[in-house]
């Protein structure tokens, strides 16, 4: 299942760290190449003999050796993942921080491949708010986490921290570089964020649209292959992956031109909060406070997701979103059916798990053959992978 695949392991201060020698060696098992880079704490959990022998390379620990450089951005570059197990409470924290002092760090800090992680540490230590923010912050750099398991810890408690089984590991790793080659060769256009339609040079007309569900879904498809170019409004969101073309627009007319330049995709998700009208006039100098009252003329906007419904070729998915304040699945559907998409997904303001600058999204997929799919809230990332597992199964 592995053949072939050039797995680096990164190995963390942690009592857990005498599970990964069986971890490398079922990898090593399973076909693939590996690679071992340790911090120095980790080795006084686990023998640099014994990761050397099992995985059949040196071990990495340090930057300078006797007048050898170790290059951590060939690391980063060589490996298919790298895995990082057991990830320490310490090392955890380092990464959050963009900390860079030992080998280990600044392979990380450099790869360009995807990044897995297996936290392990004390129950308390896994329950503290610093750590939960830690990972949290991991995960919207891209990282990809295995969260520890429940059960007999090195302090002699029962609870949640322990590292999960090696065969658990091996089986996401597996389940993980299946996908990423799931849309291998496949383009995808994404549209992300709000549009800022100008009033003059100091106001405009927009909306409270973060990005953050533009930018997961971007995530996901770049993660299962896919050649991702990324339309977005003005964000703050930051955490996209390298391998993500992001073109930065304002306006929507900006954002339509933008979209104009890749109509030859495979798939293109319109998660984009578009302005529906735009002023008649802007003008040339900031408007003052003079009268009562002062009245703006709006025309509408091009219709992104309408223009490109009505060009869609055979071969080609396309999904919109709506959100909604009333007669939600009424609207969706309607919204669905005039615009020519494949799936409409819906998310409403009337739920508090739902809607702009919110971490996590509850939504409703509604298919163009009446088929309706509705997901219980969870985190932005994970509506992101539900819906392009939905995205694959309708491809071609």
């Amino acid at each position: 299942m592995l053949s072939g695949k050039k797995i680096l392991i990164g190995v963390t201060g942690s009592i857990a760290a005498y599970k990964t020698p069986l971890l490398v060696r079922q990898l090593v098992k399973e076909g693939a190449e590996v690679k071992v880079v340790a911090t120095p704490a980790a080795l006084d959990f686990v023998s640099r003999l014994t990761l050397s022998t099992l995985s059949g390379s040196p071990v990495l620990t340090d930057l300078f050796t006797e007048g050898s450089w170790a290059n951590h951005v060939a690391l980063g570059r060589w490996a298919d993942v790298f895995l990082v197990a057991p990830l320490s409470c310490n090392s955890l924290s380092k990464m959050a921080s963009g900390q860079c002092d030992n080998l280990f760090l600044t392979t990380y800090l450099s790869a360009s491949c995807p990044v897995i992680v297996a936290p392990a540490m004390d129950d308390d230590m896994w329950q503290h708010d610093a750590t939960k923010k830690n990972l949290e912050v991991l995960s919207t750099y891209g990282n990809h986490i295995i969260n520890a398991e429940w059960g007999e810890l090195a302090s002699g408690l029962i609870g949640f921290g322990r590292m999960a089984e090696p065969e658990t590991i091996v089986a996401y790793v597996t389940d993980f570089l299946a996908k990423r080659a799931q849309l291998s060769g496949k383009k995808a256009l994404v549209t992300a964020g709000p549009t800022y339609e100008p009033l003059d040079p100091v106001r405009f007309i927009g909306n409270h649209s973060s990005g953050k569900m533009g930018f997961a879904l971007a995530n996901e498809l770049s993660s299962r292959g896919a050649k991702v170019v990324l339309v977005s409004g003005p964000v703050t969101v930051q955490n996209i992956q390298k391998r993500v073309e992001v073109v930065n627009v304002t306006t929507a007319q900006e954002m339509f031109e933008a979209c104009s330049q890749h109509v030859d995709y495979d798939i293109a998700v319109m998660a984009a909060a578009v302005a529906d009208y735009s002023p008649v006039e802007v003008a040339e100098q900031k408007i003052k406070k003079r009268a009562d009252e002062v009245e703006i003329k709006l025309k509408k906007t091009v219709d992104i997701l309408g223009t490109f419904g009505t060009k869609k070729k055979p071969h080609q998915v396309l999904v919109g979103f709506a959100l909604e304040t009333e007669n939600e699945n009424q609207n969706a559907a309607q919204k669905l059916a005039k615009k020519g998409a494949d799936m409409m997904v819906l998310n409403s303001l009337q739920n508090n798990k739902a809607g702009f600058g919110k971490d996590t999204n509850q939504v409703t997929v509604f298919y163009k053959n009446g088929f309706i799919k509705e997901f219980e809230a969870k985190p932005k990332t994970d509506v992101a992978k539900d819906i392009v597992d939905l995205i694959s199964e309708m491809l071609p």
